[in-house]
């Protein structure tokens, strides 16, 4: 039996991403003055097809559509090595990654409030709706 819904699984693995989010921004930032470093990203397909437990395709509705294919990846931190912003090889970019970090903590807060909600609905549910 399970106790929770898929719902609160679903926000559980939702928050696993942010968190994990949150982690590579905060080390982007803190190496942004580092020689040579490249900034690291979360792979959101990845994370979705790990949390789904099945490869994530895509329908394809004409043949000149690009196909989506699971990335063979362990491990959904990834460097970006395509582009350099500054002269020592560094490839952060100070504001990309402050606006990334808001991003993450809205959608972070969001995510919590919803499962502080479907908690209260629980809750609420024992109490027999008192």
């Amino acid at each position: 039996m399970k106790l929770f819904s898929g719902n609160i699984h679903l926000l559980e693995n939702a928050l696993g991403y942010s968190s994990l989010n949150q982690k590579a921004i905060a080390q982007n930032i803190a190496n942004v003055d580092v020689p040579n470093y490249k900034r690291k990203e979360v792979s959101f397909k990845q994370m979705l097809s790990e949390a789904s437990g099945k490869p994530l395709n895509a329908y394809r509705s004409d043949p000149r559509h690009f196909h989506i294919q699971a990335n063979s990846e362990h491990t959904s931190m990834y460097e970006v090595k395509q582009q350099t912003y500054h002269h020592n090889g560094n490839n952060v970019d100070i504001d990309k990654e402050m606006s990334d970090l808001a991003a993450n903590q809205i959608y972070y807060q969001a995510l919590v409030e919803r499962i502080n909600g479907k908690f209260s609905t629980l809750q609420n549910v024992i109490r027999g709706g008192k």
